[in-house]
Formats: structure tokens, C-alpha cells, sequence
């Protein structure tokens, strides 16, 4: 090879050896500093675009965990006003009783419908009870806004007589893609006249007389204690005992419901680290490797621009 001074091929041939190790090094770098493997479109676009995805599916699976639980403790809440609605009915059937004792005159039966028309008033007052502001419970008549629907189902009694009823409830989407057909829970709104509903008399221990679900001003519609059968108790102790077996199944279901979300949203974050995240060991092998590359690429291109200064011998 002749000894030239305009051009130094070696010199540009270290030169660029150096500049591609110094931007690999800065790329391991970044990939060590950040713990990303992709920090931009141009190391992976393909693998970036995957990632967008099923980080976007993370998130909303996220959210529909949330969600779930929320209608969980809805149906908890739920579910915990039926249990004193039943310790109440209990109490009330247990006055109903006593009050057909042979040895109490009419005195101590007034006694006891005090306490009964107390009972019957707290029973009104759970009706009203609300869930931030999500009614737990609904009437015959109610309207169904709010994300509430109606319908009608039938209830079978403990003797098999079939008894149709006004439904209502709220779906809970289980479903990533918003579609409640391809997943939901159905959340009953425990339709509360119906329940609490006596089919012998007159009287509506749910304090709501009529078909249109409006509610009284005061008890004095109630007269006697005895109007209310031992028979009508034992059939609105079983619808309550119906409406907590339907709140515990939902309970289950959505249960499940959030186990299967969560096996998803970690299986979906596995996924994402396998293309995002770095591999420590790998990546820190690589920079040591690029990181000697450099120091040496950089000495070579100090050497190579010294090989021309052997032509400064020959002319002097």
C-alpha cells in the first residue's frame, strides 16, 4: 500500500468502527437506565405495537376489576340489609305468636303492636337504603332509569305455587371489550314489596300499599297484630331466605369473576414485560462487551491518524 498524506483509509475505517460501538453503547445505556427494551419506535415498532395493545388491555382489565369489586361490596351491603330484614320478620312473627296467647287480654296485644308497627317502620326504612346512592332495593312501579332494569320472573313458594313478580337489576360488563354478551353479571335489586308482601290481608309489612309503590304517611291502616298469619310469615321468611341464596350466588360469581380478571391481567403483564422489559444480564454483557469496543476503537483511531506522520520522515 503506497504512503499517501491526503487520505488515511484506516483512520475513517476506526473512525466509523468507533461511532457505530459509541451508539451502541448509548442505546445498552438507555436500556439499562430505563429497564425497557423498547424506548422507541425505531428499536421494535412491531413489538411497540403489541405492547400499546396489551397495555391498553391491562389497563381496562384493571378497571374491570375495580368495577367488580364495587358490585361485590354492593351485594354485601346488600346482602347484610336482608340479614336484618330477616331478624326483623323473625321478631315480628315471634309478637305475632305471643299475642295469641289464651292469657293475654287486649292490653298486652297492644303492647306487642306497638313494637310490631316499630318493627314495620324500620323495615320502611331499609327499603330506602342506598349504596353511594344506588338504591338496593326496589318497588313494584319503579321506574327503570339509572342503568335499572325491569321485567318480570316468577317465584316458586315452598308449597310449588308459582307467583309472577316484577324483577330488577343492574349487569356488571365482565367483558374487556365492553360487550355484556360476551360477559356480565346480573345484579339483583331485591324487588322489596314483593318480598315483604302478604297475600291474607291488607296489611304490607314493606310499609308501601297499592300497585304503584307509594309509601304511607303512618300506621294507622294497621289495626290488629293478628291480621298478619303465622303462615304469611313463614312465606315472606322464605322469599327473604331466596333473595340472600340469589345475593350469596352472585357473591360467587362475581368472585370468580375478579380471580379470573386477575389470572388475566397477570398473564397479560407477562406477556407485556417479554417484549418492554430488559433483560439485566443480557444487556449488561452487551455493554461491557460495546464499552471495551469503544475504548479500543478509540485508541485504534488515535494510532490510525499517526500513520501519515511517517511521510513527514521521508521528506525531511
Amino acid at each position: 500500500m503506497p504512503i499517501v498524506v491526503n487520505s488515511n483509509a484506516s483512520a475513517t475505517a476506526a473512525s466509523f468502527n468507533l461511532s457505530s460501538a459509541n451508539d451502541a453503547l448509548r442505546k445498552s445505556l438507555e436500556r439499562l437506565s430505563s429497564g425497557k427494551k423498547i424506548n422507541s419506535s425505531a428499536d421494535d415498532a412491531g413489538g411497540l405495537a403489541v405492547a400499546y395493545k396489551l397495555d391498553s388491555r391491562i389497563n381496562r382489565t384493571s378497571a374491570l376489576i375495580q368495577n367488580s369489586q364495587n358490585a361485590l361490596s354492593f351485594l354485601q351491603v346488600q346482602d347484610s340489609a336482608l340479614s336484618t330484614v330477616g331478624s326483623i320478620v323473625d321478631r315480628m312473627a315471634e309478637l305475632r305468636t305471643m299475642a295469641q296467647d289464651i292469657t293475654k287480654n287486649t292490653g298486652d296485644i297492644e303492647n306487642y303492636t306497638k313494637e310490631f308497627l316499630e318493627l314495620q317502620s324500620q323495615l320502611s326504612q331499609i327499603r330506602n337504603e342506598k349504596f353511594n346512592g344506588i338504591s338496593l332495593f326496589a318497588v313494584s312501579g319503579s321506574t327503570t332509569s339509572g342503568g335499572l332494569q325491569g321485567g318480570s320472573g316468577s317465584y316458586v313458594n315452598e308449597s310449588g305455587t308459582s307467583l309472577t313478580t316484577s324483577i330488577f337489576s343492574r349487569t356488571l360488563t365482565t367483558h374487556v371489550s365492553a360487550d355484556s354478551t360476551l360477559g356480565s353479571v346480573s345484579i339483583n335489586v331485591v324487588n322489596f314489596q314483593f318480598m315483604l308482601s302478604v297475600s291474607s290481608s291488607t296489611v304490607d309489612l314493606a310499609g308501601i300499599h297499592g300497585t304503584t309503590g307509594t309509601g304511607y304517611t303512618d300506621n294507622s291502616f294497621i289495626d290488629d297484630i293478628l291480621a298478619v298469619s303465622i303462615s304469611d310469615f313463614t312465606e315472606i321468611i322464605g322469599r327473604v331466605a331466596d333473595m340472600r341464596a340469589e345475593n350469596g350466588a352472585e357473591q360467587n360469581s362475581i368472585m370468580n369473576t375478579i380471580s379470573l380478571l386477575q389470572s388475566n391481567m397477570v398473564n397479560l403483564e407477562s406477556a407485556h414485560g417479554r417484549i418492554m422489559d430488559t433483560d439485566i444480564a443480557v444487556e449488561s454483557t452487551r455493554f461491557a462487551r460495546h464499552n471495551i469496543l469503544v475504548q479500543a476503537s478509540a485508541s485504534m483511531t488515535a494510532q490510525a491518524n499517526q500513520l501519515s506522520s511517517v511521510a513527514l520522515s521521508l521528506i525531511g
